[in-house]
């Protein structure tokens, strides 16, 4: 047998055994998919499964959230609804999706689409389509522009989706550039394909997004930011950032992760701090276990050192150094983030991640003493578990010797925290007297002097542990005397 021939055989399994898991997937929800296309044959319109969610079935990992399209306005579609679905949404009225639910199923069903851009706009102008193939058309990529008739099960495949799905390849249905033209976000919607479903990039897609990165200005950051963000929690994250990197999107929203590629790591001379940079970022993942992708812990360690470009300094032996390039490293992910619209909550945990990533590296030396154990899990709080694996997963030296007192030294860290852990709660540290107390044995109002003393106290505590009453009230009048109290 040929080599053609063999390839061809090899793909034809594929195909078929895509079909069979797609008719597992579909046999579970058609009960309620075929009501409702026999809903809308009745009131006189058509009804598809499409989208990802055929591609997903294909793939046999359809969820509880499926995709129609129709050529029933939404208007229509609510009435269709009326009375069989358990509530209905419009959240998406303005683009033509009505939502609705039923069985435990989530329904988004969308009259057929004919947008129209003008190539300056963020957001398309929705025009009302006539035809399922009019709505397969305007779809980003092939392995979204399948669709399933129902209720009579018609499968629709113009552009080979199919095939493409076989063979793991992103392709558009017409013209790479006329696709991306109309919507820029496709480009990286590519990339994070390729992260959640290791799909490779097919050739004229991948040229056309090099040629026109620069177009993913005319998106809002809140979009960029939802896309980035499910690249991020993929399957295969590196992947879509290599590609975000050599196509040039990356230097639109994210120039910091470009700008590593120069920079030489000081910890392992083999790398430069890009790669260094995506092996912590694959360290992290596997540092996840089986309690899923953590957004923050992964976009911690791909910004830990985005600091170090901005504080490189040759030394006259010619050593390099990134002198507090994690001080730095924290701000830049501030700005970044925030400029990305990241929530306030998620832009402090990634930002003081990165800000306390070297913290461990002088505990090595034997110079920590209990107080700084317990000010690193005070500084850290309820970061301290993303905290042990972003430090973990930032040792990428090939040095075996090396690596192992590393990992040695954190193992020894974690015992002792957890020693100091059992002797005394870490989470609760508090000042051995409260504010009330700290008034009444100064004799001072509320003001801006109890937080002083108050905080002057929480230090002690950190440094020499718990204090008795006695004690405690005779540091306060000591250092109350220091003020001049």
């Amino acid at each position: 047998m040929s080599e053609t021939s063999t390839s061809s055989g090899a793909r034809t399994r594929e195909l078929t055994a895509a079909q069979r898991r797609a008719v597992r997937e579909l046999l579970r929800v058609s009960p309620v998919a075929d009501e409702l296309g026999r809903r809308f044959a009745a009131a006189g319109h058509e009804l598809h499964l499409v989208g990802g969610t055929v591609r997903d079935a294909l793939l046999g990992r359809l969820g509880n959230d499926l995709d129609f399209a129709t050529d029933a306005h939404p208007d229509q579609t609510l009435g269709v609804l009326a009375g069989w679905a358990e509530a209905t949404w419009e959240t998406g009225r303005e683009f033509g999706t009505i939502g609705a639910a039923r069985h435990g199923l989530r329904l988004e069903i969308t009259t057929f689409r004919a947008e129209a851009y003008d190539g300056l706009t963020r957001n398309p102008v929705v025009q009302y389509g006539l035809s399922l193939a009019e709505d397969l058309r305007r779809r980003d990529f092939t392995v979204n522009a399948m669709a399933l008739s129902l209720p009579d099960h018609r499968f629709t495949d113009p552009y080979g989706g199919l095939a493409d799905l076989a063979a793991k390849v992103i392709r558009t249905p017409g013209a790479p550039e006329q696709s991306f033209a109309d919507d820029p976000l496709r480009m990286l919607r590519a990339a994070r394909f390729v992260s959640q479903l290791r799909f490779k990039v097919d050739p004229p897609v991948l040229a056309a997004m090099t040629a026109m990165a620069a177009d993913l200005r005319r998106i809002t950051a809140e979009r960029i930011r939802d896309e980035f963000t499910k690249l991020m929690c993929g399957a295969d994250p590196v992947a879509g950032l290599r590609l975000l990197v050599d196509t040039g999107l990356a230097d639109q929203f994210l120039p910091e992760l470009s700008g590593l590629r120069l920079e030489i790591d000081e910890h392992a001379q083999h790398k430069d701090v890009y790669e260094h940079t995506l092996t912590v970022i694959s360290n992290a993942i596997r540092m996840e276990g089986d309690s899923g992708p953590d957004f923050i812990l992964r976009m911690a360690a791909l910004m830990h050192d985005v600091g170090k470009p901005a504080t490189k300094a040759v030394a006259p032996d010619g050593r390099v150094s990134f002198h507090h390039h994690e001080v730095v490293g924290a701000r830049m992910t501030k700005a970044r983030m925030k400029a990305l619209r990241f929530p306030k909550d998620v832009i402090h945990d990634v930002a003081e991640l990165v800000a306390l990533h070297l913290r461990f590296y002088g505990y090595g030396r034997g110079e920590w003493t209990d107080s700084a154990v317990r000010r690193y899990v005070t500084d850290a709080g309820p970061l301290l578990p993303r905290l042990h694996k972003l430090t973990r997963s930032d040792v990428t030296t090939r040095n075996r010797r090396k690596a192992s007192q590393l990992a040695a030294d954190y193992d020894a860290l974690e015992a002792r925290i957890a020693r100091i852990q059992a002797e005394e709660d870490l989470a609760r540290v508090r000042p051995d007297l409260n504010g009330n107390e700290i008034m009444e044995l100064l004799g001072i109002p509320p003001g801006p002097m109890v937080g002083r003393a108050w905080r002057h106290l929480k230090d002690l505590r950190l440094e020499r542990g718990p204090l008795s009453r006695e004690e405690a009230e005779a540091e306060l009048l000591r250092w109350a005397r220091e003020q001049g109290l």
